[in-house]
């Protein structure tokens, strides 16, 4: 299953692009990152076989095993791509929220983009060992 993030600006040369680039080459799953501009441009085509997950402040807000286990379900159920998307500084309308499958909190603390999406890339890490059983994630 592709691991996909969609995000809104340019991350550059940055600290936070280290970070992503670091936890993103050490996922064993297919990953791949898209950029669009801060406004327009257009989301890649869907898979039809596929999950779009979008970062909101109102959405779930889980834990890495929860996490990891939505993701092997997902993985299980033949999804060929798992789409995360990362919006503009406004966020998302709710007609954006109504259509994707799941929204995503990670609290409801407001992150700036650049630090949400290194958290993603280090939370679909950590879900991926986890699947792997693979030490890194330790709980409680």
């Amino acid at each position: 299953m592709l691991l996909h993030i969609v995000a809104r600006g340019r991350i550059g040369r940055s600290p936070e692009a280290e970070l992503v680039d670091r936890y993103l080459k050490r996922i064993v799953w297919p990953t791949r990152i898209s950029e669009l501009p801060d406004r327009g441009g257009r989301e890649p085509d869907r898979p039809t076989q596929g999950r779009r997950i979008l970062l909101d402040e109102k959405g779930e807000v889980l834990g890495s095993t929860a996490f990891a286990e939505r993701i092997g379900r997902w993985r299980d159920d033949g999804v060929r791509e798992a789409r995360f998307l990362i919006g503009a500084a406004d966020g998302f309308s709710d007609a954006e929220r109504g259509e994707a499958d799941m929204l995503l909190s990670f609290g409801r603390a407001t992150w700036p983009h650049l630090l949400a999406r290194a958290m993603l890339a280090e939370q679909l890490f950590r879900a991926t060992s986890i699947l792997a059983n693979h030490p890194y994630h330790r709980e409680g």
